[in-house]
């Protein structure tokens, strides 16, 4: 009971389960939340044989007040919130011109809202504790990225968001780490919705060979134990970031390239 405690959003799988291992081998207590409860329940059973507490709940991170349950429920278990991952996120594979706005709003919904109440729940805590929250941008954050038009304004909203937060509450204690993975191997794009709302039709090819999970999570906690602001992880990011900074336009002819000749194939 004398662990830290980090809260997960997002825990089932990909780049959020890999970090609740992460944070379970570093000893941390564990609140595991997902819209998925059976996924849930898988990781935690991972954690717990690490030796650690953890609990599943399952959380719609688009209600707030299924937000604020799952806090009060860590608390009762935990009594402090120490570390907040606002990993939650689906993606949309679709041109905008083929997209239904109601596609875009969804994503909105679950990307950057999703943060945003779980973190507007978690916020009082997080104060007491003077803790850590890692808000999952993207590389999309920063880069245009063909076919993602709403999911790149949910990644760029994010990193406004919390960088803004970050800048509100530094003087009190509370570190912010931004984080923007470029290509990892999980299974969003699998998962992501089409221009109509279904499953997309288009698979992110991209994302085949991208670094692990489990080694995005690595270096996401390594950050984070450094308390740093931004951490732009996995092939390309870097140098992407760079770009966006000194070139833009050659990052938007190389991006868009990539992406519209795998149309073509």
């Amino acid at each position: 009971m004398d662990r830290k405690t980090v809260v997960i959003t997002g825990a089932g799988g990909g780049i959020g389960a890999a970090l609740a291992k992460q944070y379970a081998s570093a000893g941390y207590n564990l609140s595991l939340l997902d819209i998925n409860k059976g996924a849930a329940d898988e990781t935690t059973a991972l954690c717990v044989a690490l030796g650690v507490g953890a609990i599943a709940l399952e959380c719609d991170v688009t209600s707030l007040e299924a937000c604020d349950a799952a806090i009060m429920e860590t608390l009762a278990k935990f009594r402090a919130v120490d570390v907040l991952i606002a990993n939650a996120g689906v993606t949309h594979l679709s041109l905008f011109e083929e997209t239904d706005v109601t596609v875009l709003r969804r994503v909105m919904e679950v990307n950057f809202f999703g943060a945003v109440n779980i973190t507007k729940s978690a916020l009082p805590e997080l104060l007491k504790s003077q803790g850590q929250i890692i808000a999952m941008s993207s590389v999309a954050g920063f880069c245009p990225l063909p076919m993602r038009t709403g999911y790149a304004a949910s990644k760029y909203a994010v990193r406004g968001f919390f960088e803004t937060l970050r800048s509100e509450n530094r003087h009190r204690g509370l570190d912010v780490l931004v984080v923007c993975p470029s290509y990892v191997d999980t299974n969003i794009g699998d998962n992501a919705l089409g221009g109509d709302g279904e499953k997309a039709t288009h698979q992110r090819q991209e994302a085949e060979g991208g670094m692990t999970a489990d080694d995005a999570a690595a270096k996401i906690h390594r950050a984070a134990e450094r308390r740093l602001d931004f951490l732009p992880v996995a092939k390309g990011a870097r140098l992407a970031h760079l770009l966006s900074r000194l070139s833009p336009a050659w990052l938007e002819r190389i991006s868009t390239k990539r992406i519209l000749d795998q149309l073509e194939d």
